[in-house]
Order: structure tokens, then sequence, then C-alpha cells
């Protein structure tokens, strides 16, 4: 549920939001712009005053002045970045109340009671895990934060419904021994005693013409990092001869396509053109190191895990877009900005 909690996170993220509404010929004091809506989410009314006190906005407000100066929003540029900022912000709040609506609607939400006890054990936890139960330091982080202690509990509550809802609509996924056996056998790299790693080059270019003639070249004996250096376009590697180092077999951070492709070849090897999307690449693997596969019943938990969870959060994705359809949503994207 990892993922799930990460999904839940970053919707959970904005609890506060922005609201400048009313007639135009009218000047607003700042307490009238505070109360007014920025969205309306199924009637519910989401105001400036809870956009204006999220801790990302403030981030982002003491980032931007402590790099552009504080009159960095009054030039066009700036307030059309700090527009896209509370645009994103307001989506995701959005996204947040129509999860708390049908938690609500589901009654899933605990009651009152439970729900304190649980918001004061996650801060009681974290109190003594991360700060040896020093109310001051945690307080001097959340001030860092640019959050409140209040702050943080009203989140965990909101955390601890999301949750509650993520839990019942998710309850009846299922994971087959055929499932967990067909996912082993199709990604035995993924589970070997230690991770199978390869030492990778590639030569990126725009279009797969220029790949066949960089191809072209290589065929002919010409050296790789040499080639590499002339024409690839990866700013990253392009000075090293195209060299990404050694990697593994799994690495998270690398392009699917590309990974594969690499997987695929023997060392000394070098690819076709392989495209991603990026561009295209020839690619070089120049040493392997693999370990042996970890038996079957070994892993077969692990990967029940990673299914179900898989699962989860597909079901979890599907629910919230038809929700999220579902909703009758507006937005005043004229009250982001003063």
């Amino acid at each position: 549920m990892n993922n799930i909690k990460k999904i839940i996170s970053a919707s959970m993220l904005i609890i506060f939001a922005l609201a400048f509404s009313g007639c135009n010929m009218i000047e607003k004091t700042p307490e009238a712009k505070q109360k007014s809506a920025v969205a309306k989410v199924n009637g519910d009314k989401i105001t400036r005053k809870e956009l204006d006190e999220n801790p990302q906005i403030a981030s982002f407000f003491k980032q931007m002045e402590a790099q552009y100066g504080k009159d960095f929003a009054k030039n066009e540029q700036g307030k059309e970045v700090v527009k896209e900022q509370k645009g994103k912000a307001l989506d995701q709040m959005i996204m947040e109340r129509i999860l708390l609506q049908k938690a609500e609607e589901l009654k899933v939400a605990p009651k009152d009671d439970e729900l304190n006890k649980k918001v004061d054990e996650e801060y009681n936890k974290l109190k003594k895990e991360q700060f040896k139960g020093d109310d001051k330091k945690l307080e001097e982080a959340f001030k860092a934060q640019g959050i409140t202690k209040e702050y943080y509990k009203e989140f965990t509550k909101k955390s601890i419904i999301v949750q509650k809802l993520v839990d019942k609509i998710t309850k009846d996924v299922k994971v087959t021994e055929a499932d967990i056996k067909k996912d082993y056998d199709a990604n035995k790299s993924d589970y070997t005693e230690k991770p199978n790693t390869m030492d990778i080059s590639h030569i990126l270019v725009k279009t797969e013409d220029e790949a066949k003639k960089v191809k072209a070249r290589l065929d002919k004996k010409e050296d790789f990092a040499k080639v590499a250096k002339e024409v690839s376009q990866d700013p990253g590697s392009k000075e090293k001869g195209g060299s990404l180092g050694t990697v593994q077999y799994n690495d998270q951070q690398l392009d699917p396509t590309f990974l594969n492709a690499a997987k695929a070849l023997k060392e000394g090897q070098i690819s076709a053109p392989v495209k991603t999307q990026f561009g295209y690449h020839i690619i070089k693997v120049t040493k392997k190191k693999e370990y042996p596969v970890k038996k079957y019943e070994k892993v077969k938990e692990d990967i029940k895990k990673k299914l179900e969870q898989k699962k989860k959060e597909e079901v979890y994705t599907k629910k919230l877009d038809e929700w999220k359809k579902a909703s009758t949503i507006k937005k005043y994207d004229k009250n982001l900005m003063d």
C-alpha cells in the first residue's frame, strides 16, 4: 500500500485553498477575500484562506522570494508562475474534497473519539521516534516546514479517513497462485540473491535516421566513446563517452524500454536503434554481473504483496476518476490572484 499512501499524500497534501470572488466593482477587504471561494465541489466551498495557509504554497513563495526578491510576483511572468502553482494546488484540493465527501457518504470514517485517539497516537509516535519525546524540537520542525501542530493533526485526521476509504474500495482485491507464478517466471531477474547489474553506455540522437548512421559507424568498428562525444545529445553522459556507469537490472530511474533492451544484450554487444520518449538510443553493455534466482517459495509472499498493491492502486485510481467525473466542480480561476 506504500504507493497508494503516496497517492493519498499527494491528494491530501494541500489542505488549505485560496479564494477571491464577488463583485469586481467593489474592492473587498482582506478578510472578505479570505472567506471567498476559488472552487466548489458538489456545492462544498474551498476558500482562499485555506490555500493561503497551505505550507506548500508558503514554501513556494519563500523559495521564489529568496531567488528573485520579494517583488517577483509583480511582473507578468511572475504572476503566471504564481497562478500556475496555485492552480495545481487547487486541483489537488478538489481531489481531496471529493475523497472526504465520498468517505462521509459511505460512512467509513471512524467515530470522533476513535479518530482523535488515532491522531494523538500518530502525533505521539512521531514525537517519540523522531524527536525523543521533545515537544520543543517537534514544534521547531513543524515551524521549519511552515506548519503547525494543529495543521499536522488535521492532516493526519483526513489521511486516516481517506485510508479507511481506500481499504473499503480495495477489500475485494485478490491475487491467485497463478498470478504469482506468472510474475515470478516473467521477472526472474527481479528475484535474484543480489541485484543483477550491468555497465551501460549509450548514444542518444533525435531521429531514427541519425541512429542508423551512428550504428553504421559503430559496425565499422569506430570507437563507441569517441562517437558518443561527437554526436550524443545526452548532456549527462556525452562527455563520459556515453557511459551511464553501473546500473541495476530493475533500476526505476531508467526508461523501461531502454532498460529491457540493455538487459537483452550480451557483454560487449551493441544494440540496434531503440526508441524511447527521449529519442533514439544506441546501447552498449560492457559488463554484466548476474546472481542466482531465489527459489519460488522464498519470494512468493513478497510477489503476492507486490501484485496486491498494484491491483489496489488500479482499483483506487479507477474509482477516483469515476468519482471526479460524477462530481459537480466549479472553479473560479480569476480569484486565484489579487
